[in-house]
């Protein structure tokens, strides 16, 4: 299997109102953002191009809104990765 382009381990992902994972892991490869949990089951999976991704003013560092499918996540990573999966997003499209 090739290298993912980018991947995050121990992420919070978040479905309001509760908690889905807390050390899920976040991946990028061939162009699809794929959100997994700890035991390495998919939460959700959508092309890069169709995904929006935004840190929302009022949220503290590393938290992001990621938007799939028309799910809303929200997910806590370390925050030079939220950096770094914002501008693959937007870089992309």
């Amino acid at each position: 299997m090739p290298e993912p382009d980018f991947s995050v381990l121990g992420v919070r992902i978040e479905r309001w109102p509760r908690s889905l994972t807390r050390a899920g892991q976040v991946v990028v490869r061939d162009g699809v953002l794929t959100l997994l949990r700890s035991d390495g089951q998919m939460i959700d999976s959508a092309p890069l191009g169709s995904v929006t991704a935004a840190r929302p003013w009022f949220s503290g560092d590393g938290r992001m809104v990621a938007r799939l499918n028309g799910i809303r996540y929200r997910l806590t990573m370390p925050e030079a990765d939220g950096r770094r999966l914002a501008s693959l997003r937007g870089a992309d499209g």
